[in-house]
């Protein structure tokens, strides 16, 4: 799957690229691989083992490889960054690509309600995806 992004970043070197940055560029990304109910969960203020949270919802196995095929590849390709680890590829109701300081986590619908991030993490402010969509709230 091809997207096409405009995505806006300080640098190409994740050093140099702020972790919220990162978390809306894979955002983006989710959404531009039709993923649904996207969400960026701040956590900087809540634990000091990682900046971001980038939650969404995929409709079938395929799709949520498809939405993780792409965060990797902008990731790699864009920000020059790789994954330190993933988890639930395989099995594909639950998949976790961790880069560090920003976590994605992309569930089907069942496994999203059954382990309820946003509850678990409900202190966390959430961070709109673009001005517009904070414009609406």
């Amino acid at each position: 799957m091809t997207t096409t992004r405009n995505v806006p970043k300080a640098s190409a070197d994740p050093a140099t690229g702020t972790s919220l940055e990162r978390a809306l560029a894979t955002a983006r990304v989710v959404e531009e691989s039709r993923g649904t109910d996207v969400r960026i969960l701040d956590l900087r203020a809540l634990t000091p083992v990682f900046d971001y949270f980038v939650v969404a919802t995929g409709t079938s196995r395929r799709q949520l490889h498809a939405m993780a095929d792409e965060v990797q590849k902008v990731m790699r390709q864009d920000w020059h960054d790789q994954k330190r680890g993933v988890e639930g590829y395989e099995e594909g109701r639950w998949i976790v690509l961790d880069y560090g300081d920003v976590v994605v986590q992309l569930f089907d619908a069942e496994s999203r309600d059954y382990f309820d991030l946003e509850q678990l993490w409900s202190e966390a402010r959430r961070v709109p995806l673009s001005p517009a969509a904070e414009a609406t709230r």
